[in-house]
């Protein structure tokens, strides 16, 4: 199995990992260019911008698109998150280049004709108003906005309906010409391929987008605070979390062990004493993400209106003492047994290699390998993860997110608590 890495003369890097083993290839576009590179008045525009690719285009109706990859038994699909975009296909190995010249063709010729604009708006008006009546998205966008008030960062992917309602067709024209630049773009493949084969139908179908990169992103400023909405649902669900550490920082695998040894499974702290010896919630889980300027470290847990004090209560007490004391070796051995099986499973799919490599290339604009990964974890120590945890816990501000309590009084006394 071989990985290689060519940059076609407009700058697009092409990347493709062979597994000769397998009859499926896995392929997509990744684009640096995610709802943080979006202005005041283009909230939710990237993910629409992603919708609308498969509307039509100057070669294809919406129905040629899909009928095309289903013709040959494939599927195809896209994802917008807060950095980048990515449009993806999985198909026969003898059916790549059907799947590239769908994907070329989505990308560069979109119609964005007004009629399939008002259709498409519609399902993400429908779209945003499902997540309004789901506690575990609606506590995540407090969150956000709590760490990253007014900035892209803290505002949903999907937008909000004024600012879905009011797009045009030229909108979305300007925002691909002058996001979708090639030198922030690559073309990820993983699966039984070859990759000159790849190269080749990268260059035919791709070598006239332009050249350059996308502007870069407004910078992350974490502020933090509560927020809190007083819907009452059957759970409270609660999100406490802290500025946490970019992809780039030199701690950032120390953090991901921590979080593991936290929250991350059933034998982590919270699970053990929130859910096993207090029975406060069903699940509680820690995470550690970063991006290439921030992070955010939150715990997040739902239990009944009346135990959010409770449970707001343990979870100091073991924040307190992760900042404290050192981890034992059983439990950091532990974490890391599971951090490193999470990456090394991970990469026996094509379609999570394909997206690793996407990625990583966007990121650091080279691959990390396997073995790089699994000497990154395995050099943390039980100092570092001491120290980590009070950077993590001690070094900002508290970003607090309540759903579902209603106006119950102790946990709103909480928030205020928190607000001081």
């Amino acid at each position: 199995m071989t990985t290689n890495i060519t940059r076609l003369a407009n700058g697009l890097r092409v990347v493709s990992h062979d597994m000769p083993h397998l009859g499926t290839v896995s392929l997509g576009v990744w684009v640096a260019c995610g709802a943080r590179h979006e202005g005041d008045r283009e909230q939710g525009i990237s993910h629409l911008l992603e919708h609308m690719a498969f509307k039509g285009t100057s070669r294809r109706t919406a129905k040629q698109i899909a009928e095309e990859i289903e013709h040959v038994g494939g599927d195809l699909n896209a994802a917008t998150s807060l950095d980048t975009t990515c449009y993806y296909s999985r198909v026969l190995k003898d059916d790549v280049a059907v799947a590239l010249d769908v994907l070329a063709d989505i990308v560069q010729n979109p119609l964005y004709s007004a009629e399939e604009l008002e259709r498409e708006r519609e399902v993400i008006l429908q779209e945003i108003a499902a997540t309004r009546d789901s506690p575990d998205d609606m506590v995540y966008d407090l969150f956000q906005d709590a760490a990253f008030p007014d900035q892209p960062l803290g505002r949903p992917i999907l937008g909000t309906p004024e600012s879905v309602s009011a797009f045009k067709p030229d909108d979305l024209r300007g925002f691909l010409a002058s996001r979708y630049r090639a030198g922030s773009m690559v073309i990820s493949a993983a699966g039984n391929i070859r990759h000159e084969t790849l190269v080749r139908l990268a260059e035919d179908m791709f070598g006239g987008l332009p050249a350059g990169e996308t502007p870069p992103a407004v910078g992350a400023s974490y502020v933090g605070g509560p927020r809190v909405s007083t819907r009452s649902f059957e759970q409270a669900h609660v999100v406490l979390g802290y500025r946490g550490l970019s992809y780039r920082d030199p701690d950032f695998y120390t953090a991901q062990v921590f979080s593991g040894l936290f929250g991350g499974g059933m034998s982590s702290r919270l699970f053990q004493e929130v859910r096993e010896a207090r029975g406060l919630c069903y699940s509680i889980y820690s995470s550690a993400w970063g991006l290439g300027d921030t992070g955010l470290f939150s715990i997040h847990a739902s239990t009944g209106p009346g135990d959010v004090r409770k449970l707001v209560d343990v979870l100091r007490v073991e924040m307190a003492r992760a900042e404290a004391e050192a981890p034992d070796e059983r439990e950091i051995q532990r974490a890391k047994a599971q951090l490193k099986a999470g990456l090394l499973m991970s990469l026996e799919s094509a379609a999570s290699r394909a997206e690793q490599m996407g990625r990583q290339l966007l990121a650091f604009d080279r691959l990390l390998t396997p073995d790089e990964l699994i000497e990154r974890v395995d050099a943390v120590t039980a100092e570092g993860i001491r120290e980590t945890a009070s950077r993590l816990l001690a070094g900002s501000k508290v970003s607090f997110a309540l759903v579902g309590a209603g106006k119950n009084a102790s946990a709103m006394k909480v928030v205020k608590e928190i607000a001081g």
